[in-house]
This record gives C-alpha cells, sequence and structure tokens, in this order.
C-alpha cells in the first residue's frame, strides 16, 4: 500500500489579508496607493487604457447605444450627406451623359443634379425628373437602392435598441454630510429618481476607500459601510441614505481632517428594477473627502398642504443643506 501525503495549505496563504480580495475589481496597482480620484461623479471610471487595437476594441454598434441624442442624430445626418456626396461624385465620373434631365434642371451644375439624384433614390422618392441613362449609371442606382435598404434597417434597429435601453436617471446629492442622528453620528448622502418612471426593489451599496500605511507602503482600502437601510421597495420620492458611524465603522474617531489626509472616497452603487421594462437598471457616483461637509443636515424638500398632508417634493431643493452644531 502505498501512503499519500495530503498537502495543506501554507498559513500564509489563509492568514492572507482579506482587504486584496475587496478591491471591487480595480486591481492590486489601484490598492497601492493610486492618487487619483476612482470614481467621477457621473459613474465613469477614471481610468486609462492605452495601447488598445483600434480594429478590436471599435465597437460602433455600442457607440451608437451610449453617445447622447445630439451627437446621435448628428452621426446620422453627417453619415447622410456624406453617402449622397460620395454617389454624387461616381455619377459624375460616369461622364456627362449617365444623368439626363428630362426638365433640364441644374444643367449648369451637374453636381447638384447628382447629389439630388442621389438623394431621391437613396430616399426611393423617385420624381422622375432626372433618370439614369447607361448600364453604369443603372448599376450604380441598383447598388445605391441596396446600400439603402440595408441602411436604413440598421438604423431602425439602432433607435429601436436606443429607445428599448433601460437605463437610470439618478440624482445624487451635491454633497455627502457627517451630522448628528439619533444622539449619534452619521454619513448621510441624498438621492431621488428624475424619471417620471418608478423604480423598485432599489438597493444601495457603499463602500468607503482611503489610504493607509501598512509597513513601508502606502495602500488603499477598500470597506462596506454598514447601512441603516440598504434596499426600498419602492422608490417615488427620496431617499436619505444613511452610515451610522459607531465603534464598528471604519469611519469611527475619524475626522474632516483625517479622510482628507487619507484621500478617502465614498462609492456608491446603485441597482434597482425599472418597473415599466422590468429589467435593472444601475448607477454610480462618488464623493470626495472634500465633498463630504461636516456639521450639517440635509434642507427639508417636502412639499405639504395646510393640514399636512404630504404631496409631493422639490427635486430643485435636494442639495440645499443646514448648517448644524459641529461634530
Amino acid at each position: 500500500m502505498t501512503s499519500s501525503t495530503v498537502v495543506q495549505p501554507s498559513t500564509s496563504a489563509t492568514s492572507a489579508p482579506q482587504e486584496e480580495f475587496r478591491d471591487l475589481g480595480f486591481g492590486t496597482e489601484v490598492a497601492r496607493g493610486t492618487r487619483r480620484r476612482l470614481l467621477n461623479r457621473d459613474g465613469s471610471f477614471n481610468v486609462v487604457r492605452d495601447a488598445l487595437d483600434p480594429l478590436s476594441s471599435l465597437s460602433l454598434y455600442h457607440w451608437l447605444l451610449t453617445i447622447s441624442w445630439p451627437r446621435f442624430l448628428a452621426f446620422i445626418s453627417g453619415s447622410y450627406i456624406i453617402v449622397n456626396i460620395f454617389f454624387a461624385v461616381a455619377f459624375l465620373l460616369l461622364g456627362p451623359d449617365a444623368l439626363q434631365s428630362s426638365t433640364g434642371d441644374f444643367a449648369g451644375s451637374p453636381f447638384y443634379r447628382a447629389f439630388f439624384f442621389s438623394v431621391d433614390t437613396f430616399a426611393t422618392i423617385g420624381y422622375g425628373n432626372i433618370i439614369p441613362v447607361g448600364a453604369a449609371a443603372n448599376t450604380l442606382v441598383t447598388i445605391e437602392a441596396l446600400l439603402n435598404i440595408v441602411g436604413v434597417a440598421l438604423a431602425t434597429g439602432v433607435i429601436f435598441a436606443r429607445f428599448s435601453r433601460p437605463s437610470a436617471r439618478i440624482i445624487y446629492s451635491r454633497n455627502a454630510i457627517v451630522a448628528p442622528y439619533r444622539e449619534k453620528t452619521a454619513l448621510e448622502f441624498r438621492i431621488a429618481n428624475a424619471r417620471s418612471s418608478q423604480l423598485i426593489e432599489v438597493q444601495v451599496q457603499a463602500i468607503l476607500t482611503k489610504l493607509e500605511q501598512v509597513g513601508d507602503s502606502t495602500v488603499r482600502k477598500f470597506y462596506d459601510l454598514s447601512l441603516e437601510r440598504n434596499r426600498v421597495v419602492f422608490f417615488p420620492l427620496s431617499w436619505t441614505v444613511v452610515h451610522p458611524i459607531d465603534p464598528a465603522s471604519p469611519m469611527w474617531g475619524l475626522t474632516h481632517a483625517d479622510l482628507l489626509k487619507a484621500e478617502a472616497e465614498l462609492l456608491v452603487l446603485l441597482i434597482g428594477t425599472d418597473e415599466t421594462v422590468s429589467q435593472s437598471v444601475h448607477s454610480r457616483s462618488s464623493y470626495q473627502a472634500s465633498e463630504i461637509v461636516w456639521g450639517a443636515k440635509f434642507s427639508n424638500m417636502f412639499m405639504r398642504t395646510e393640514a399636512e398632508g404630504i404631496i409631493g417634493m422639490n427635486l430643485s431643493r435636494i442639495h440645499e443643506i443646514e448648517r448644524v452644531r459641529s461634530v
């Protein structure tokens, strides 16, 4: 009988700091002490990826889905004009007799005649006052008609995808605050849904990251903040997210100066379900230490009737804070 040896995991491996596995995906290089903001206020990541292959990294479809509507419409309009200019030049290269006008329009402007004929062909309008002559010109018309069929189908699909893609538009208060809360002190920030659609099953996660000295190295560590409530079933009004600062909190005993020195940043991650399309939506933002106000409270943004019945909220006041005693 041969004996077998069970290899036990090394103690150093099992006792590795758990912080190494709580970097949220930024990697160990970030944890070594980056001094840049990790997450911008609009939710975009403050990282740069260089030396990407333009052909493999380019995703026209994804770009068309994520750009703003003005840029999207400008791209569609520009592409439409460029395509018609291309075919207008192609018709001109076929010679002056490739296109003929029954009314004599644009007799002295062959380019405009070719351009507007291309527009008529591409849009399948077909007024009939300009006609192609010869096999080459009719072949070019056939190619342009085929391109129109494909182009309209692709543009329609992208427009439908843009309308159907779920997205959240969450308003985050301009500042987070540290203020007295139920005989304690709490870190708070306020959020609201900026769309008329309703969000349900909304969950929020708050993570504090700050630089700490570990031996001879400066390391960025990440701490999950326990929230008084991290989930709400309905989200019709605003929500003040509260992290009580108690002895179990990573902010216990810290001052505003400590957070500034540690270049602390509060990362906020939100996920919910859009009731209209029954799909998950995501949002994220962050607060740097300089954007956390100590000794303040949020102003009341609710609107009430004379009978003290709440009828709604004034979203323009979501950023307003009032000074209280120092904490």
